[in-house]
């Protein structure tokens, strides 16, 4: 079997087949062009420079290409990148995209069916309908779309993948603690990022929407919940609905991080940490994948710059 990007070493010589998922053409001090690319396979993403890039190189390899990646593994600042000896532009006619493609770990006919189970524990008839209805309008997208543009959940499909993660603790904190309102704290798990569908764009070179730059996928998401209120005929100061709003708009925990208002309900504090958690257990893992036992992991810029241990598995 072929290797892929995250089965190279430091130091090891790289061939192999990728996808470019982000291409920067830049000018260097010493006034060369140059492009910055990041490359992806099913296994994971590795950066990398191609030195004195012509116009038609930007061209050619530009997001979404298919290349014969040659060059050597090597780390820079801490980060493993690829130093470029040649790339070649490959037909995609003559390629699977999807073998290049970062998916969600698990098949999105599966996450659907766990979905159909999740809603029959939202027993309170504003939230359950609220949400329904949103999954309902925006069920295409849900599955498809990433979580983030870079840190974590940054795949097709992270968008659901991360959801669902965040229900299945909210689950075991609700048999763990039977003060928490079930109920609510597993709606508001459902759609606590459900904006990110209209915030975010693409699967390769993930972009920000001119409605995500402007607005936010928090603001977005507390609209769409007031509208589908709207078009369901509730009440707009009923104190269900202000509550599942409130669960989305301080899911984010601090003002400054974009949240508008801070946890004021235990159940909208719970669902901010299992965020924090699900996000932190995502990154630090997709750092380790990386990483040779007995090493420290590249610098996560979304934990606060911190390099992790891999220690032996035994």
């Amino acid at each position: 079997m072929a290797k892929r990007i995250t089965d190279y070493k430091n130091g090891e010589q790289m061939s192999l087949e990728a996808v470019i998922k982000l291409s920067d053409y830049r000018l260097a001090k010493n006034g060369k062009n140059f492009l910055s690319l990041v490359f992806e396979d099913k296994s994971g993403q590795i950066p990398g420079k191609y030195w004195d890039a012509s116009e038609q190189n930007a061209k050619d390899f530009k997001v979404g290409a298919v290349v014969q990646l040659d060059g050597k593994r090597d780390l820079y600042q801490g980060k493993p990148q690829v130093t470029i000896s040649r790339l070649g532009v490959i037909d995609p006619a003559t390629v699977d995209m999807s073998q290049f493609v970062q998916t969600a770990p698990e098949k999105t006919s599966d996450m659907e069916n766990e979905f159909e189970d999740v809603f029959l524990q939202i027993t309170n008839g504003t939230w359950s309908r609220i949400v329904r209805y949103l999954f309902k309008k925006f069920h295409d997208q849900f599955f498809t779309s990433p979580a983030a543009k870079t840190n974590h959940h940054d795949f097709q499909g992270g968008l659901a993948f991360h959801t669902l993660s965040m229900v299945r603790l909210a689950e075991k904190i609700s048999d763990q603690y039977p003060q928490v309102n079930r109920a609510l704290l597993i709606a508001g798990a459902c759609i606590h990022d459900l904006g990110k569908v209209i915030e975010l764009k693409g699967t390769l070179g993930i972009e920000y929407t001119f409605e995500g730059n402007m607005i936010g996928h928090i603001t977005i998401v507390d609209e769409e919940i007031v509208l589908a209120a709207k078009e369901l005929n509730m009440t707009m100061d009923s104190e269900d609905l202000i509550l599942l709003r409130h669960m989305v708009l301080s899911h984010h925990g601090l003002l400054e991080y974009g949240s508008p208002e801070r946890p004021k309900l235990l159940e909208a504090e719970i669902l901010h940490d299992i965020d924090v958690l699900d996000a932190s257990i995502n990154m630090i893992t997709k750092a380790l994948d990386k990483t040779d036992p007995g090493k420290f992991s590249e610098r996560i810029f979304g934990m606060d710059n911190r390099s992790f241990y891999k220690h032996s598995e035994k």
